[in-house]
């Protein structure tokens, strides 16, 4: 009746145009719905009107673009278009191609903000001109294709990712919110993790495969054992695909999370970051990911080093006591102890990378041999080490570079830390980007994860940038005070 109402208003006043204008686009909507439910299946029918009311959404809000860009990296990190236009667009590709271009747009407009700025941001350009140098070296022995060029973009529009966050994370709400999407997307996807882990495995392979109409692998082999061995204990995947990119993945939000759990005043309720932190850990030790669990020890002990922040010294020490002694974890002990004695077959492999790795880094140690091919028959670009593998890609000139991204990062944290110790206002949401990527930075000596897969590069540098941008908020804070 509303309806009825509102038409017969539109035809007394004269406005029959309205009234026509709205049939019209009715007609139209109507008629495209119906031509996609009857072209396509109902489902993707569905998830076209709800992707083109989220690009919309994405156009129009940035932090609804960045919360977007966080639920792939952590819920459908591989997820592509079912469809071909030469290469199959990512979810991840196409937010990032919104972000940066909203950012162009208001730019060339004039209505974006000042460029913002950060003492990182000299060594994080240089190092994003390196990886375009050293592939443009290295099409002297590689052939092109569009695979790999698609591959290779990926890599320097993931580390872009700062200087975007950069310019568009300017308040502390930005920062909380920012902060609150990746807690949230990191115990999403340990929750989903788990629940897969403890539901039947025939349950959990077609809860998987399901998400092969988006390119993921589908079948019996969706599920990830030790060493492949389906005779051995499973591994937690979530929708990950590997139980070693979980891992990382996991490892950077429980680093961001950690020092908010215990500080003076949480911008969440405490219980709830405390669940979040147990359902990311007890996921972290399905993973069964050795690196990943090192890499967060090492975080919370970089953060146990802070004053106030001790008692994570002891949290540390009671659950790896936990670890040890729990009669559930001891198949997780005995696979980590094979590790360090390097008896397991993994390891052994490892090893094998290794000294291939470095026999390529010693034939071409300054700019690598590209992020195509190797020059030579008898070597290949890929080793479980995320310092090896870049230096393979781009050469020490390249590892300096990100070394010195890294260092600068860190530098730049520390010293607006120092200067927040006054008021701690912004204490937690420094120190939690750094533990993170000094987590990060411990699992990459055992992974390559955070240089090999676009959502992973992306995640990484999302966090430098979100740490930069609170870094230039502290010392703006700073400022004001005095």
């Amino acid at each position: 009746m509303t309806l009825v109402h509102t038409l017969q208003r539109a035809l007394m006043r004269g406005r029959l145009w309205y009234v026509l204008v709205a049939l019209a686009v009715c007609l139209v909507v109507g008629a495209a719905g119906g031509a996609a439910v009857a072209l396509l299946t109902p489902v993707y029918a569905a998830a076209l009107a709800v992707g083109t009311a989220g690009g919309l959404l994405m156009l129009r809000s940035r932090r609804f673009t960045l919360a977007v860009i966080v639920a792939i990296i952590c819920l459908l990190p591989f997820a592509s278009l079912p469809l071909n236009v030469g290469f199959s667009p990512t979810f991840l590709n196409l937010a990032l191609g919104v972000i940066f271009f909203v950012w162009a747009v208001r730019a060339a407009t004039g209505r974006q903000e000042p460029w913002a700025s950060s003492p990182v941001s000299p060594a994080v350009a240089v190092f994003l001109l390196l990886t375009f140098g050293t592939f443009i070296a290295g099409l002297s022995h590689a052939a092109l294709s569009a695979t790999s060029l698609r591959q290779f973009i990926e890599i320097p529009l993931g580390i872009a990712i700062f200087f975007a966050l950069l310019n568009n994370v300017r308040t502390k709400k930005d920062v909380e919110q920012l902060t609150l999407w990746l807690i949230l997307g990191g115990t999403a996807a340990a929750a989903i993790g788990i629940v897969l882990y403890f539901v039947p495995q025939s349950l959990a392979i077609r809860l998987l495969s399901a998400l092969g109409r988006f390119r993921y692998p589908s079948g019996a082999g969706v599920l990830r054992f030790v060493e492949d061995n389906p005779g051995l204990p499973m591994r937690a995947i979530s929708t990950s695909v590997d139980p070693n990119v979980l891992g990382a993945l996991l490892v950077l939000t429980m680093g961001l999370t950690a020092p908010h759990l215990v500080a003076s005043r949480p911008f969440v309720r405490r219980r709830w970051l405390a669940l979040g932190m147990a359902i990311s850990g007890v996921c972290l030790i399905l993973t069964y990911s050795r690196g990943s669990l090192a890499g967060l020890v090492a975080g919370l002990g970089l953060l146990g080093l802070v004053g106030r922040y001790r008692r994570w010294l002891l949290i540390v020490i009671l659950a790896g006591v936990l670890l040890l002694f729990l009669p559930q974890t001891q198949a997780y002990v005995a696979h980590f102890i094979e590790g360090i004695q390097g008896q397991d077959l993994a390891t052994q492999m490892r090893f094998g990378e290794y000294k291939d790795a470095l026999a390529l880094i010693q034939r071409y140690p300054w700019l690598g041999v590209g992020f195509i091919d190797s020059p030579d028959i008898d070597l290949y670009i890929g080793v479980s080490n995320l310092y090896l593998l870049l230096t393979e890609r781009m050469g020490l000139i390249g590892l300096v570079a990100f070394l010195s991204c890294v260092g600068s990062f860190w530098l730049t944290l520390f010293a607006a830390w120092r200067r927040d110790r006054q008021t701690q206002a912004l204490a937690p949401w420094l120190l939690g980007p750094a533990v993170a990527i000094a987590g990060g930075m411990t699992t990459g000596i055992f992974d390559h994860t955070l240089f090999s897969f676009p959502h992973a590069v992306t995640l990484f540098w999302l966090i430098i940038g979100l740490g930069a941008a609170t870094a230039r908020l502290a010392s703006a804070e700073c400022r004001s005070h005095t």
